[in-house]
């Protein structure tokens, strides 16, 4: 049986500020929000090609939309979705929480919380 993907997404990551504020450290596996104005549903399945700061080779990971913010969300929030990994092997997570070791615990604002 072949899963149905809602579409593939490409998110580059440039900083480390950045990288904070997307990450979801909340979800189980880790993810990230991507800003998109493109309609997506809780639960769609998507294909992530994310690039992280100076990493030339980008990430492909499969992951379920778990977080929506709308389009003009009160807060001023930027539109887009959540994207929690499927990665068994959590090399999203890893990746991610190497580069932002010691930043992890800080109580900063993020895209989603």
């Amino acid at each position: 049986m072949t899963e149905s993907l809602k579409g593939v997404i490409a998110f580059t990551v440039t900083d480390r500020g950045a990288l904070y504020a997307s990450y979801m450290r909340f979800v189980s596996n880790g993810g990230v929000f991507v800003p998109t104005a493109r309609q997506y549903d809780l639960g769609d399945r998507v294909f992530l090609l994310l690039q992280i700061m100076d990493d030339p080779t980008p990430m492909a990971l499969r992951g379920e939309v778990v977080w929506i913010t709308p389009a003009g969300a009160q807060g001023n929030k930027t539109a887009g979705i959540g994207v929690r990994f499927d990665d068994e092997s959590d090399k999203g997570k890893q990746a991610i929480e190497e580069i932002l070791a010691g930043l992890l615990e800080g109580e900063r604002a993020t895209s989603t919380m």
